[in-house]
């Protein structure tokens, strides 16, 4: 094993861009596998080179600009689902509303009956019924 961290010394190595390259490159391989085409192959296996050249490239701080640029768009679309998810989770616990006055989000519990809800952001109150 101390060839392959000898090896790796002064390489760029794996991160988030890399892991969803894989994965990228996975889904093309099963929809190849699904649909028959050849294209899907040929972009299963380009993604999957690149994402190799990442790890073995020595140019670090560029990998890292092109890592940070895949997270300012990936980490919105994450934040999204996990909020979609855990709305989904509680559902049958709580409820959600939208503020009137500022439009954030507001969870309130199930089964209250009605309640007076005051946004915690703009102070605002509402009567809604849970």
């Amino acid at each position: 094993m101390n060839w392959l961290k000898r090896f790796m010394v002064g390489r760029y190595g794996a991160d988030q861009l890399y892991v969803g390259l894989v994965l990228a490159s996975v889904a093309f391989l099963i929809l190849s596998t699904i649909t028959g085409w050849q294209l899907f192959i040929f972009l299963s296996l380009l993604l999957f080179a690149y994402g190799y050249f990442r790890v073995f490239s020595r140019n670090i701080w560029k990998r890292s600009q092109e890592n940070l640029r895949f997270l300012k768009l990936w980490n919105p679309l994450k934040n999204k689902f996990k909020r979609d998810y855990n709305r989904l989770k509680h559902l049958r616990t709580h409820k959600y509303y939208k503020c009137v006055g500022c439009k954030q989000s507001l969870r309130v519990p199930r089964k209250r009956g009605k309640i007076r809800i005051v946004c915690p952001r703009c102070k605002s109150e509402m009567i809604k019924k849970t």
